[in-house]
Order: structure tokens, then sequence, then C-alpha cells
């Protein structure tokens, strides 16, 4: 008896402990969107939904957003893997830009435009999307539309979409980069490229070559040499500038449902990961588009290009300030022909500026060489 009134020496008594205060939720909104407009990316932005109903409140505020795309599937790979009806969003009858599967991304031109793609974001099913839960399956990975990811942001302003590679397969040693600004309708492009790009120390070997090709052993005094137009170094460039507005002009067109329904947008950006091609449109370009409705090409899914007025330079050779050098190097500023009544004056800034360094340096050398003018039929 009296040992069941013995106290029980292992039970131990703990205090409450005092009421904690969380630090984290001392933060004004303010701050928390400046921090999650500096993250941008649209999959991190969507895990951050899910950690509390704040940031699931605070996510739509966001003004800069960063989509990036990881790979290409082709529409009828989707639909056939799927079943799923391929008129249900926008974007069906061109392609379908997919994050998180596993594909071949578009290595040519004639792939680009000969086979139809839409264009998606994929989400690995855990409620990390910003869609509303209508993406479709493939493989295990639930895929968006773009407008489906992006329609829950409401303060968007500066967009940013990455390809996960150029349209245009290229061999690995040739260079070429193109910039293209767009209302309505092209603005202007300005394309760089060059047959290869190579180290300094084998230059020496490659000026030697009595056929190099380009006529790169020959004397430079500034003009393009006869082996140019011989040697079908001109009709190079001409694929390489048309090819370049095709795969400006497709990305354009794949934007409108995306420009028509978030007006608050201040800057829009379609880039790939290579560095290929950048499609860009200003405030007031997006606001053209709304207000003027592009003209869609009757040959495939992308805008018209307009008659085209093209000033061609070009170099045997240029060395860039890294060391390396342009073999063949070929600069085209390209403007449609309804502006050719324009004050030339500000072509300075936009061709210098259209492409980082080192490559900006090379537009500067570039343009102070001899001027060829080209014209081109609307297509």
């Amino acid at each position: 008896m009296m040992s069941s009134l013995r106290p029980d020496l292992t039970t131990r008594i703990h205090p409450e402990p005092p009421h904690t205060v969380d630090h984290f939720d001392l933060l004004p909104d303010s701050l928390l969107l400046s921090i999650l407009n500096i993250i941008g990316d649209v999959k991190t932005l969507g895990r951050c939904c899910v950690v509390s109903k704040r940031f699931q409140t605070l996510i739509p505020q966001v003004e800069n957003v960063v989509v990036r795309v990881d790979c290409v599937i082709s529409d009828d790979d989707a639909t056939s893997a799927s079943g799923i009806d391929k008129s249900r969003t926008p974007f069906s009858s061109f392609f379908r830009l997919v994050v998180g599967g596993i594909v071949k991304p578009i290595q040519a031109i004639g792939q680009f435009l000969g086979h139809k793609r839409l264009l998606t974001v994929g989400t690995n099913g855990n409620g990390n999307g910003d869609g509303d839960g209508d993406g479709e399956q493939l493989g295990g990975v639930t895929h968006h539309s773009p407008t489906q990811v992006l329609k829950n942001f409401s303060d968007l302003r500066f967009l940013k979409i990455e390809l996960p590679s150029g349209e245009l397969g290229i061999e690995d040693d040739v260079l070429l980069k193109w910039r293209a600004d767009f209302g309505s309708t092209l603005d202007n492009c300005v394309m760089l490229g060059a047959c290869s790009v190579i180290d300094k120390q084998n230059m020496q070997n490659l000026a030697s070559s009595e056929n190099s090709y380009d006529g790169i052993g020959g004397e430079d005094n500034g003009s393009i040499p006869e082996s140019f137009y011989t040697n079908g170094g001109l009709k190079l460039r001409v694929v390489w500038t048309i090819s370049s507005l095709i795969a400006a002009s497709a990305r354009h067109y794949l934007l409108q449902p995306i420009i028509s329904e978030h007006k608050t947008l201040d800057s829009l950006v379609l880039t790939d990961a290579d560095g290929q091609g950048m499609l860009c449109m200003n405030k007031e370009q997006l606001e053209e588009l709304r207000v003027k409705p592009l003209s869609a090409s009757s040959a495939s899914k992308r805008t018209l290009v307009p008659a085209l007025n093209m000033k061609l330079w070009y170099a045997p050779y240029l060395e860039l300030p890294d060391g390396r050098v342009l073999k063949g190097a070929t600069l085209v500023a390209i403007r449609p022909s309804e502006q050719s009544g324009q004050k030339e004056g500000s072509d300075g800034s936009w061709v210098s500026s259209a492409f980082e360094e080192p490559y900006g340096t090379a537009v500067r050398m570039l343009v102070k060489r001899r001027t060829y003018c080209l014209e081109m039929n609307s297509f």
C-alpha cells in the first residue's frame, strides 16, 4: 500500500515553453515580393505556392517571371501517348515545349516548320506548377501551356521565356546569332554569322591556305572578295538570314495569347539556352500588337515577314577581344522596306547594341567596313 503512494521518480515535469515569435511572419509583404521577383523562375515560384497560404497569396503578385523550357516533343508524339485532343490549347497548331520531359530538341529549320508542335510547360504532378490543374499527362509529367502556367500572375510586367536550344541546326564550329524586335510585325533584326570560330594560334595556318573558304587567305582591302560569290559564300549568308527571320517570326506568332491576356507587361523576351536567337518586345511594341493584330503567313504558323531592306558587312576574318577569330564574319542589319524613308541616324544604336560582348565589339568593327545593300520580298 505504501509503495503505491511512493512518487514515480521517472516522471519528469516540463514547464510549458514560452510563446515564440515567428520572425518570418514579421517580414513585410513588400520585402518578400522583392525576393520572389529576384527568384523569378516559374517552377520555383510554383513550389513556393505549397509552402504556406501567405506565399500562395503573394506569388500571383510577382512581376518578374522566367519560364525555362527543358525540351521539345512533337504534337503527334504527345497525342499518341496521351490520347489528348490537339485542339484544346491555343498553341495546338504549332509546337509543344515541355519542361521535364526527355526528348530530342529541334535540330533543323526543316523540322521546325515541318511538324506541328505545341508550347507547354511541364510539372511533376506534385502541385508545384501554376496551372489550373487542367494540364495534360505525358510520361508521368503534367504539361501546361504557358498561358495556363502564367494565368495566375495578375501583375506580370517582365517576362522571359527560354527555349532549350536554338531552332536552327548548325555545325558546332559555326557562329550564328540573331536578335529581332517586333511590334505587330518585324521592326528590325540583326544577324551575326561566321563560318567558324578559331583560336588565334591556328589563324596563321588558315590564312596561308590558298583554298581557304571565303578567301580568308587573300588580301583584305575592305571589300568582299570574288570567291565570296563563286564559292557559295553569299548563298550561305542568305540562308542564314532567311532562317533567322523564320525562327523569329515563328516565336513572335507563339506569343499572341500571352500578350493578349497580360496587359500589364512592360517587357517580353523569348530567347534560347544556346544564345542563338532573341526576340524582344517593349511596352509600346506589346501595345501595338494588341491594337493591331499580326498578319500570319499562309504557309505556316508564323508572323508574315514584310518586304525588307538589308545592309551587309563582311570580313574574311575578324579577331575578337578574347583572342578568338571569326572566319568569314558577316553582319546583316534588317528593316522593313516601309521604314526606308526614315532617318538612318539611329542605326548605330540598335545594331551595335544587339549582342553582348565579345560579339558587340565584332559588330562595331564590322560596321566600319564597306556596306552592301540588299532587298528581300515579303514571305
